[in-house]
Protein backbone atom coordinates (compact mmCIF):
# COMPACT_ATOMS: atom_id res chain seq x y z
CA UNK A 1 0.00 0.00 0.00
CA UNK A 2 1.47 3.70 -0.80
CA UNK A 3 0.25 6.51 1.40
CA UNK A 4 -0.14 9.68 -0.59
CA UNK A 5 -0.11 13.25 0.61
CA UNK A 6 -1.53 16.07 -1.44
CA UNK A 7 -3.74 13.70 -3.80
CA UNK A 8 -6.53 16.18 -3.87
CA UNK A 9 -3.78 18.46 -5.75
CA UNK A 10 -2.53 18.16 -9.51
CA UNK A 11 0.64 16.25 -9.41
CA UNK A 12 -0.56 13.98 -6.45
CA UNK A 13 -3.56 13.30 -8.23
CA UNK A 14 -1.96 11.71 -11.36
CA UNK A 15 0.53 10.21 -8.99
CA UNK A 16 -2.58 8.40 -7.12
CA UNK A 17 -4.07 7.55 -11.09
CA UNK A 18 -0.96 6.16 -12.03
CA UNK A 19 -0.81 3.82 -9.08
CA UNK A 20 -3.90 2.60 -8.93
CA UNK A 21 -4.72 2.20 -12.57
CA UNK A 22 -0.97 -0.35 -11.72
CA UNK A 23 -3.21 -2.15 -9.63
CA UNK A 24 -1.88 -0.89 -6.60
CA UNK A 25 -3.46 -0.21 -3.40
CA UNK A 26 -3.58 3.87 -2.08
CA UNK A 27 -4.06 5.20 0.93
CA UNK A 28 -5.23 9.06 0.36
CA UNK A 29 -4.23 11.21 3.27
CA UNK A 30 -6.61 14.13 3.37
CA UNK A 31 -7.13 17.28 5.80
CA UNK A 32 -10.89 17.37 4.59
CA UNK A 33 -12.53 14.18 4.76
CA UNK A 34 -15.35 15.65 1.77
CA UNK A 35 -12.73 15.66 -0.60
CA UNK A 36 -11.72 12.39 0.20
CA UNK A 37 -15.09 11.28 -0.92
CA UNK A 38 -13.89 10.84 -4.69
CA UNK A 39 -11.11 9.27 -3.85
CA UNK A 40 -12.59 6.86 -1.77
CA UNK A 41 -15.24 5.90 -4.66
CA UNK A 42 -11.93 4.86 -6.91
CA UNK A 43 -11.10 2.44 -4.23
CA UNK A 44 -8.71 4.18 -2.08
CA UNK A 45 -8.39 3.57 1.45
CA UNK A 46 -9.20 7.31 3.19
CA UNK A 47 -7.12 8.67 6.18
CA UNK A 48 -7.64 12.19 7.78
CA UNK A 49 -4.71 14.04 8.84
CA UNK A 50 -3.22 17.45 8.97
CA UNK A 51 0.48 17.90 7.50
CA UNK A 52 0.92 19.55 10.86
CA UNK A 53 -0.12 16.63 13.00
CA UNK A 54 2.55 13.93 13.62
CA UNK A 55 0.36 11.70 15.23
CA UNK A 56 -2.40 11.61 12.47
CA UNK A 57 0.34 11.71 10.13
CA UNK A 58 2.34 8.86 11.95
CA UNK A 59 -0.71 6.66 11.52
CA UNK A 60 -1.45 7.53 8.05
CA UNK A 61 1.90 6.24 7.07
CA UNK A 62 2.03 2.72 9.40
CA UNK A 63 2.44 0.13 6.83
CA UNK A 64 3.14 1.78 3.57
CA UNK A 65 5.29 0.28 1.28
CA UNK A 66 5.78 4.27 0.35
CA UNK A 67 4.86 7.50 1.25
CA UNK A 68 5.09 10.77 -0.95
CA UNK A 69 5.69 13.82 0.65
CA UNK A 70 4.04 16.96 -1.25
CA UNK A 71 4.73 19.87 1.66
CA UNK A 72 2.20 22.43 1.17
CA UNK A 73 3.40 25.78 0.03
CA UNK A 74 3.44 29.02 1.65
CA UNK A 75 3.38 31.68 -0.95
CA UNK A 76 3.81 34.28 1.15
CA UNK A 77 5.60 33.21 4.70
CA UNK A 78 6.39 34.97 7.53
CA UNK A 79 10.35 35.44 7.76
CA UNK A 80 12.41 32.66 8.87
CA UNK A 81 9.53 30.04 7.47
CA UNK A 82 7.77 29.47 10.52
CA UNK A 83 4.76 28.02 8.96
CA UNK A 84 7.29 25.25 6.75
CA UNK A 85 8.98 24.07 9.89
CA UNK A 86 6.06 22.99 11.68
CA UNK A 87 4.89 21.12 9.04
CA UNK A 88 8.71 20.32 8.64
CA UNK A 89 8.97 18.83 12.17
CA UNK A 90 5.42 17.25 11.82
CA UNK A 91 6.35 14.80 8.95
CA UNK A 92 9.68 13.87 10.51
CA UNK A 93 8.38 12.66 13.08
CA UNK A 94 6.01 10.82 11.74
CA UNK A 95 8.18 9.27 9.13
CA UNK A 96 10.46 8.39 12.21
CA UNK A 97 7.69 6.88 14.07
CA UNK A 98 5.81 4.81 11.32
CA UNK A 99 8.99 3.44 9.20
CA UNK A 100 7.77 2.91 6.09
CA UNK A 101 9.72 0.77 3.84
CA UNK A 102 10.68 4.22 1.21
CA UNK A 103 9.71 7.94 0.94
CA UNK A 104 9.74 9.96 -2.33
CA UNK A 105 9.77 13.74 -1.03
CA UNK A 106 8.40 15.97 -3.80
CA UNK A 107 10.88 19.39 -3.64
CA UNK A 108 12.24 21.27 -6.20
CA UNK A 109 14.68 22.69 -8.61
CA UNK A 110 17.30 24.62 -6.75
CA UNK A 111 16.83 23.72 -3.44
CA UNK A 112 20.17 23.14 -3.32
CA UNK A 113 20.67 26.71 -3.49
CA UNK A 114 22.36 28.53 -0.15
CA UNK A 115 20.49 31.94 -1.00
CA UNK A 116 17.62 32.21 1.05
CA UNK A 117 13.89 32.92 -1.27
CA UNK A 118 10.78 31.09 -1.45
CA UNK A 119 12.11 27.82 -2.70
CA UNK A 120 13.95 27.60 1.01
CA UNK A 121 11.16 25.68 2.51
CA UNK A 122 12.11 22.85 0.09
CA UNK A 123 15.39 23.13 1.12
CA UNK A 124 14.69 23.29 5.17
CA UNK A 125 12.81 19.87 4.16
CA UNK A 126 15.29 18.13 2.50
CA UNK A 127 18.01 18.92 4.99
CA UNK A 128 15.60 17.46 7.76
CA UNK A 129 14.88 14.20 6.20
CA UNK A 130 18.30 13.99 4.94
CA UNK A 131 18.97 11.03 7.87
CA UNK A 132 15.88 9.08 8.26
CA UNK A 133 16.35 5.49 8.53
CA UNK A 134 14.34 3.96 5.26
CA UNK A 135 15.66 5.46 1.68
CA UNK A 136 14.71 8.50 0.37
CA UNK A 137 14.23 9.97 -2.85
CA UNK A 138 13.75 13.61 -3.09
CA UNK A 139 12.55 14.63 -6.83
CA UNK A 140 13.08 18.09 -8.02
CA UNK A 141 10.68 19.73 -10.56
CA UNK A 142 11.41 22.81 -12.69
CA UNK A 143 9.03 25.15 -12.95
CA UNK A 144 5.27 24.15 -13.21
CA UNK A 145 4.16 25.06 -16.59
CA UNK A 146 0.98 25.44 -15.32
CA UNK A 147 2.18 28.76 -13.37
CA UNK A 148 0.72 29.69 -16.80
CA UNK A 149 -2.75 29.52 -15.23
CA UNK A 150 -2.20 33.16 -14.22
CA UNK A 151 -1.80 34.55 -17.57
CA UNK A 152 -4.63 33.20 -19.46
CA UNK A 153 -6.40 36.35 -18.89
CA UNK A 154 -4.20 38.52 -20.12
CA UNK A 155 -2.99 36.71 -22.86
CA UNK A 156 -6.67 35.97 -24.12
CA UNK A 157 -8.05 39.46 -23.76
CA UNK A 158 -5.31 41.84 -23.84
CA UNK A 159 -2.73 39.80 -26.28
CA UNK A 160 0.01 40.60 -23.12
CA UNK A 161 1.77 37.42 -20.63
CA UNK A 162 3.56 39.68 -18.37
CA UNK A 163 6.84 38.17 -17.36
CA UNK A 164 9.16 38.25 -14.02
CA UNK A 165 11.13 35.96 -15.57
CA UNK A 166 13.79 37.86 -17.63
CA UNK A 167 15.48 38.72 -19.83
CA UNK A 168 12.44 37.66 -21.96
CA UNK A 169 14.53 35.13 -24.24
CA UNK A 170 16.11 33.60 -22.00
CA UNK A 171 15.04 29.75 -21.58
CA UNK A 172 14.53 28.19 -17.84
CA UNK A 173 13.20 24.44 -16.89
CA UNK A 174 9.95 23.66 -16.97
CA UNK A 175 7.40 20.57 -16.62
CA UNK A 176 4.07 19.91 -16.26
CA UNK A 177 2.35 18.18 -14.04
CA UNK A 178 1.62 15.56 -15.29
CA UNK A 179 4.79 14.25 -15.90
CA UNK A 180 5.94 14.75 -12.40
CA UNK A 181 3.03 12.64 -10.77
CA UNK A 182 3.97 10.22 -13.53
CA UNK A 183 8.06 10.20 -12.70
CA UNK A 184 6.70 9.75 -9.14
CA UNK A 185 5.00 6.90 -9.33
CA UNK A 186 7.89 5.10 -10.99
CA UNK A 187 9.56 6.08 -7.98
CA UNK A 188 7.99 5.44 -5.52
CA UNK A 189 7.53 1.81 -6.76
CA UNK A 190 11.18 1.27 -7.38
CA UNK A 191 13.83 -0.38 -5.04
CA UNK A 192 16.93 1.73 -3.83
CA UNK A 193 19.16 2.19 -0.98
CA UNK A 194 20.11 5.33 0.84
CA UNK A 195 19.21 9.11 -0.26
CA UNK A 196 18.87 9.64 -4.09
CA UNK A 197 18.25 13.16 -6.16
CA UNK A 198 15.81 13.01 -8.96
CA UNK A 199 15.79 16.18 -11.18
CA UNK A 200 13.11 16.30 -13.70
CA UNK A 201 12.10 18.92 -16.81
CA UNK A 202 10.16 18.90 -19.62
CA UNK A 203 11.16 18.17 -23.14
CA UNK A 204 12.71 21.32 -24.02
CA UNK A 205 13.45 24.61 -21.97
CA UNK A 206 10.87 27.50 -22.43
CA UNK A 207 11.84 31.32 -22.51
CA UNK A 208 9.15 34.04 -22.19
CA UNK A 209 9.30 34.55 -25.75
CA UNK A 210 8.18 30.83 -25.72
CA UNK A 211 5.34 31.73 -23.65
CA UNK A 212 3.84 34.00 -25.72
CA UNK A 213 4.48 32.38 -28.81
CA UNK A 214 2.57 29.07 -27.55
CA UNK A 215 -0.50 31.19 -25.87
CA UNK A 216 -0.67 32.78 -29.22
CA UNK A 217 -0.69 29.33 -31.12
CA UNK A 218 -3.41 27.66 -28.80
CA UNK A 219 -5.51 31.30 -28.85
CA UNK A 220 -5.31 32.17 -32.22
CA UNK A 221 -4.58 35.72 -31.92
CA UNK A 222 -0.98 37.83 -31.02
CA UNK A 223 0.83 37.65 -27.72
CA UNK A 224 3.59 39.06 -26.63
CA UNK A 225 5.64 39.15 -23.14
CA UNK A 226 6.14 42.20 -21.73
CA UNK A 227 8.31 42.59 -18.76
CA UNK A 228 7.63 43.50 -14.97
CA UNK A 229 9.92 46.13 -14.15
CA UNK A 230 12.02 44.46 -11.10
CA UNK A 231 11.63 47.70 -9.13
CA UNK A 232 7.69 47.65 -9.13
CA UNK A 233 8.00 44.20 -7.96
CA UNK A 234 7.64 44.71 -4.08
CA UNK A 235 4.32 47.41 -4.32
CA UNK A 236 3.09 45.03 -6.71
CA UNK A 237 3.07 42.21 -4.62
CA UNK A 238 2.19 44.22 -1.38
CA UNK A 239 -0.69 45.75 -3.57
CA UNK A 240 -2.14 41.92 -4.19
CA UNK A 241 -2.03 41.41 -0.55
CA UNK A 242 1.25 40.09 0.38
CA UNK A 243 2.77 40.73 3.67
CA UNK A 244 6.34 39.46 3.31
CA UNK A 245 7.22 39.88 -0.61
CA UNK A 246 11.00 39.63 -0.16
CA UNK A 247 11.03 35.32 -0.21
CA UNK A 248 8.96 35.29 -3.70
CA UNK A 249 11.47 38.34 -5.30
CA UNK A 250 14.19 36.79 -4.29
CA UNK A 251 13.16 33.42 -5.80
CA UNK A 252 12.40 35.31 -8.99
CA UNK A 253 16.15 36.83 -8.88
CA UNK A 254 17.48 33.42 -8.59
CA UNK A 255 15.43 32.00 -12.01
CA UNK A 256 16.60 35.66 -13.89
CA UNK A 257 20.06 35.19 -12.39
CA UNK A 258 20.89 31.77 -12.88
CA UNK A 259 21.69 30.88 -8.92
CA UNK A 260 17.97 28.56 -8.92
CA UNK A 261 18.81 25.74 -11.57
CA UNK A 262 19.60 22.00 -11.63
CA UNK A 263 22.22 20.47 -9.70
CA UNK A 264 23.18 17.58 -11.85
CA UNK A 265 25.09 17.65 -14.92
CA UNK A 266 22.24 17.94 -17.77
CA UNK A 267 22.34 14.93 -19.35
CA UNK A 268 21.43 13.43 -15.43
CA UNK A 269 18.33 15.30 -15.33
CA UNK A 270 14.92 12.97 -16.68
CA UNK A 271 13.31 14.80 -19.27
CA UNK A 272 9.32 14.81 -19.43
CA UNK A 273 6.93 14.23 -22.13
CA UNK A 274 4.49 16.94 -21.87
CA UNK A 275 4.50 19.79 -24.17
CA UNK A 276 3.37 23.44 -23.48
CA UNK A 277 0.90 23.63 -25.74
CA UNK A 278 -0.70 20.62 -24.20
CA UNK A 279 -0.55 22.28 -20.75
CA UNK A 280 -1.74 25.45 -22.43
CA UNK A 281 -4.66 24.16 -24.17
CA UNK A 282 -6.07 22.78 -21.10
CA UNK A 283 -5.68 25.88 -19.15
CA UNK A 284 -7.41 27.82 -21.68
CA UNK A 285 -10.18 25.52 -21.80
CA UNK A 286 -10.12 25.31 -17.65
CA UNK A 287 -11.28 28.87 -17.98
CA UNK A 288 -13.80 28.84 -20.65
CA UNK A 289 -15.31 25.98 -19.00
CA UNK A 290 -15.56 27.95 -15.64
CA UNK A 291 -17.08 31.30 -17.18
Amino acid sequence: MYAITGITGKVGGVLARALLAGGQSVRAIVRDVEKGRAWATLGCEIAHADMSDASALAAAFSGAQGVFILPPSEFDPAPGFPEARVVIDAVKRALEQARPARVVLLSTVGAQAQRSNLLSQRTLMEAALDDLPMPLTILRPAWFMENAAWDVASARDDGIVASFLQPLERPVPMVATADIGRVAATLLQQQWHGKRVVELEGPRRISPLDMAAAFGAVLGRDVQAQIVPRATWNDLFTAQGMKHPLPRMQMLDGFNEGWIDFEQDPAQVLKGETELETVLRGLVNAVAQAA
